[in-house]
């Protein structure tokens, strides 16, 4: 098991996501988690000009439902949350039937996701993840949005 320390990394601003739409999509099961995820993810979306709104989920296998629901309301979305192995397989299903329930939507609907579910061993590696001046996973994730959200604006004017 690794021990280091995540580091964020630069995110250079996406070009034409000024006035996206933007929804969050968060699993709150881990609080202290989830806003770090929040405050992340956030800052990113605003130094890009775009606009979010959130919404709260009770944990991150429902996430991909909430989005499902949201279609066609919004240019891109969050998904947000964080899931810590425990003693028994219920992190295995719930990990990758969230991963690929998102991944089906952006596949079969096109719909901008990034992708923000935090999956780890312990808290202490969610923390390193999730805290801005750490890992930053929020940041990334809302950077991805938005590098697909631009991307379908692109590709839909020309």
């Amino acid at each position: 098991m690794s021990t280091r320390t995540e580091n964020p990394t630069a995110r250079p601003a996406v070009d034409g996501v000024g006035g996206a739409r933007l929804l969050i999509v968060e699993s709150r099961y881990y609080a202290e988690i989830a806003d770090a995820l929040i405050d992340g993810a956030g800052r990113e979306i605003e130094k890009n000009g775009a606009t979010f709104e959130r919404v709260v989920v009770p944990g991150a296998f429902e996430i991909p439902g909430a989005i499902a629901l949201a279609e066609g309301r919004y240019d891109g979305f969050v998904a947000l949350g964080c899931v810590i192995r425990g003693e028994t397989t219920h992190y295995d299903y719930v990990c990758g039937e969230s991963a690929r329930g998102l991944m089906d939507l952006s596949i079969q609907r096109k719909l901008a996701i990034g992708y923000g579910i935090v999956t780890v061993e312990t808290m202490e590696q969610a923390k390193a993840r999730a805290f801005v001046a750490r890992g930053d996973k929020g940041g990334d994730a809302a950077h991805a949005c938005l590098a697909m959200v631009a991307l379908g604006r692109r590709w839909r004017n020309t």
